[in-house]
């Protein structure tokens, strides 16, 4: 049974940094596909953050996160990562890990494109 367990969320000032961590098991081939985050605010659809693909060589970012956020994978360890700099207030919602092992190179931010999910973890960033 596969499973996403992200972690590393908490409330932090404007300005500050966050590093969120996604922990996969239960995947045959470890983790060399499409991974990628998404997050969600209260009463917004969910959107995605950044993606990575099977090697780790190839990012996408969404515009309003390009230069604050990184996304980065340690397939040894199964860990998806995401480093959030300069924070804003408006970064705030829940963000959620998920997997496409359907793909391993075009990782687009579409949500439906991505089959499993992790629980999600809390991000709330104070003016």
């Amino acid at each position: 049974q596969v499973q996403l367990v992200e972690s590393g969320g908490g409330s932090v000032q404007a300005g500050g940094s966050l590093r969120l961590s996604c922990a996969a098991s239960g995947y045959p081939y470890s983790t060399f596909f499409c991974m990628g985050w998404f997050r969600q605010a209260p009463g917004k659809e969910r959107e995605g953050v950044a993606s990575i693909n099977a090697d780790g060589v190839s990012t996408s970012y969404a515009d309003s996160v390009k230069g604050r956020f990184t996304v980065s994978k340690d397939s040894a360890k199964n860990t998806l990562y995401l480093q959030m700099d300069s924070l804003k207030p408006e970064d705030t919602g829940m963000y959620y890990c998920a997997a496409d092992p359907s793909r391993r190179n075009w990782c687009p931010l579409l949500r439906v494109r991505y089959t499993d999910w992790g629980p999600g973890t809390q991000v709330t960033v104070s003016s």
